[in-house]
């Protein structure tokens, strides 16, 4: 029995098994990076207005001179993850109606991916602030967040990459005519 998909009609697109025009596949990536920004950008906008309150507190009048310049950079880097989270709201404000939603979706991709690495950045960052506060061991601190750090990179990069590489040998070796793995 033959696996190969059969070809879309003229114009259709979207791969194996979908029947989109670019137009319906450009709106469904749309709503893809939509709900994606969703669960990004609520947790990055709730740790960023946490980080903002810390330097109102008692305790961050008592923290040394690295520990105030690590909260400077965790709020910036928080900062910035929110805007590239959020930024994809202003990108479709600009280009609504302008028939661009295939660059909005390629721009907006970016920039979530942009706010997931300083996401991850700003919350090593807070981990580590937090940590060396907490444990009043510098060592650990930095133990402790370098291996959640390399745990973000991991689930949120390298096991992506992992699965895509697969993919893409599988669908090589189907279009050589040799069964997927």
């Amino acid at each position: 029995m033959d696996h190969t998909p059969d070809p879309a009609p003229p114009g259709r697109g979207g791969g194996p098994g979908r029947d989109e025009t670019p137009q319906e596949q450009a709106d469904r990536r749309w709503n893809d990076v939509l709900q994606e920004v969703r669960v990004a950008q609520t947790g990055a906008q709730i740790l960023f207005g946490f980080l903002i309150s810390v330097a109102f507190t008692p305790v961050f009048a008592a923290l040394g001179s690295f520990d105030h310049n690590l909260y400077v950079i965790t709020v910036t880097l928080g900062a910035c993850a929110t805007g590239s989270l959020i930024a994809p709201v202003a990108f479709h404000r600009f280009l609504a109606g302008h028939d661009l939603k295939p660059a909005l979706v390629r721009t907006a991709s970016h920039m979530v991916a942009a706010g997931l690495a300083l996401l991850a950045l700003t919350i090593g960052c807070a981990l580590l602030l937090l940590l060396r506060t907490a444990t009043g061991n510098p060592a650990v601190a930095w133990a402790v967040s370098a291996a959640v750090t390399a745990w973000f990179a991991t689930s949120w990069l390298l096991l992506p990459y992992l699965v895509l590489r697969r993919g893409e040998r599988a669908r090589a070796e189907g279009r050589r005519g040799s069964p997927p793995p």
